[in-house]
């Protein structure tokens, strides 16, 4: 296990240290966006480095959406045989524009999954950060008090 559950409760909240070990060992997750009363999700994959998310992308939706209404969501989780967890980070992207700027980015090491060019960088800077772990298992059996 990952980490340790008290009282053999199969739900742990997390705190912020242990949200971001594990989004430092993870490189997918997903954005969410909010523009005119419609909400976009979209996967994304990602580098977490100095307490900030970077990611990659192309001309589009998503780079339109965050530059009107900078506030996402963005949500990483994992799955394993007998443990699961879930990170979810609500703040700010931003474009990233200066040359420093997207030389910190690129040093995260973040490279696009498809044969696509992705060159513009996002930053997401977090304004709360929560997780979840869970001990998989069976639902426990219900008994009637009749």
């Amino acid at each position: 296990m990952m980490f340790s559950h008290a009282d053999g409760n199969p739900v742990l909240v997390l705190d912020a240290e242990q949200c971001w070990r594990l989004l430092d060992h993870s490189k997918h997750g997903r954005i969410a966006l909010s523009v005119g009363g419609e909400v976009d999700i979209v996967p994304v994959n990602y580098a977490a480095a100095d307490g900030k998310i970077y990611l990659r992308t192309g001309p589009g939706t998503k780079l339109a959406e965050l530059t009107v209404n900078p506030k996402v969501a963005f949500e990483a989780d994992g799955i394993l045989s007998e443990e699961a967890w879930s990170v979810v980070v609500r703040g700010h992207a931003r474009s990233l524009e200066t040359e420093a700027e997207i030389a910190t980015a690129r040093g995260t090491g973040v490279v696009p999954w498809v044969p696509t060019v992705k060159e513009f960088w996002v930053e997401i800077v977090p304004a709360q950060i929560t997780g979840r772990h869970f001990q998989l298992g069976q639902q426990p059996e219900m008994f009637d008090e009749y």
